[in-house]
C-alpha cells in the first residue's frame, strides 16, 4: 500500500521546496509536478519525497480528517 501525505508548500528554490504538516517540516522534490505551477502555501500530496499532486486547502484538511478517524480507530485484531 502506498500512502501520501498533504503537506502546505513554505518555501521554494527550483524543484525543491520546503513543506510543512502539523509542524513537521520536509523537503520535497517538485520535479514530477515541473508542468503546474507550484507556489509557497499551496498544499500538495507528498509521497516518498517527491510532491506527486497539487490540492485544495479544503481536500489537504479532509485528508488529515480521515487519518485521524483512522488512527482513533482501535485495533480490531
Amino acid at each position: 500500500m502506498c500512502l501520501a501525505i498533504p503537506m502546505r508548500v513554505i518555501h521554494i528554490d527550483g524543484f525543491e521546496a520546503v513543506c510543512e504538516a502539523r509542524g513537521i517540516e520536509r523537503h520535497v522534490s517538485l520535479f514530477l509536478l515541473q508542468w503546474e505551477p507550484v507556489a509557497v502555501g499551496d498544499y500538495v500530496m507528498v509521497h516518498v519525497g517527491y510532491a506527486i499532486q497539487r490540492m485544495s486547502e479544503d481536500q489537504a484538511r479532509s485528508s488529515w480528517e480521515m487519518f485521524d478517524l483512522l488512527l482513533d480507530e482501535p485495533d480490531r485484531a
